[in-house]
């Protein structure tokens, strides 16, 4: 069975900068917004025909069990799939108590003590980028300061979020429009940080033989005689941020 090709760099290093800028999030809402617990839940298309239908909660602040890491959440169940199915903020001062939404994960909020709660979607050009949690240890109304600034938090997560996508895919087109391979941007992006090519293979899995090759051809290329040259050929060519 063959493997799977692996990922361009460009894609990975979107991932990374979205999966700090969520992780940020949920710690914001908390040191930010006066929060007990923050959570950030992402679009998950596992037995869902599309990617909006689900998320799955992968970063958190705050919490003091485990009930509620990773936790698979459908479009309209509880708070926070109540606000990914309407694109828009929900909240309840009391969770276990309220009417207003399905129970299905009242054992998971429990063990974190948890009563009132936000949920906050993060949208952008129409597309869901997930849902950011606000939650309290006391039951207590949702003001509209605490629920302005979990969405302006959102918003900017959100924008974040949307450059980092447009940034992995012009890196991807001026890569391709310079001529270099997925490899051959990997390894430059690697150089540019000022890694060793002893660094880079063992980071990359490569032998150095291998990378001064990639970096040589990447060179010839970009019309660079050493790795400085290099760098900045690459940001000129809009290839490294």
């Amino acid at each position: 069975m063959r493997s799977a090709a692996p990922e361009p760099p460009d894609t990975r290093a979107a991932e990374l900068v979205r999966s700090a800028v969520l992780a940020d999030l949920a710690r914001r809402v908390v040191a930010d917004c006066g929060a007990d617990v923050g959570l950030v839940g992402v679009p998950d298309a596992r037995g869902a025909q599309d990617a909006e239908d689900a998320m799955v909660l992968r970063h958190w602040a705050g919490t003091r069990a485990d009930l509620l890491h990773n936790l698979r959440v459908p479009a309209g169940t509880g708070l926070g799939g109540r606000a990914l199915a309407e694109r828009a903020p929900a909240w309840v001062p009391d969770y276990r108590a309220a009417t207003t939404i399905s129970h299905h994960y009242d054992a998971a909020v429990g063990a974190d003590d948890l009563y009132a709660m936000l949920g906050v979607p993060l949208v952008h050009d129409g597309a869901v980028h997930g849902v950011v949690y606000a939650a309290l240890r006391t039951v207590v109304p949702f003001g509209d300061v605490r629920i302005g600034a979990v969405a302006e938090l959102a918003r900017t997560a959100t924008r974040a979020l949307a450059g980092a996508a447009a940034w992995g895919g012009r890196a991807a087109g001026r890569s391709a429009e310079a001529g270099l391979t997925p490899r051959e941007h990997e390894v430059l992006r690697w150089a540019a940080t000022g890694r060793t090519n002893p660094e880079i293979a063992a980071r990359l899995g490569l032998s150095s033989h291998t990378v001064t090759g990639y970096l040589k051809s990447a060179m010839h290329k970009l019309g660079a005689r050493n790795r400085v040259e290099l760098a900045v050929a690459a940001r000129e060519w809009g290839i490294l941020a």
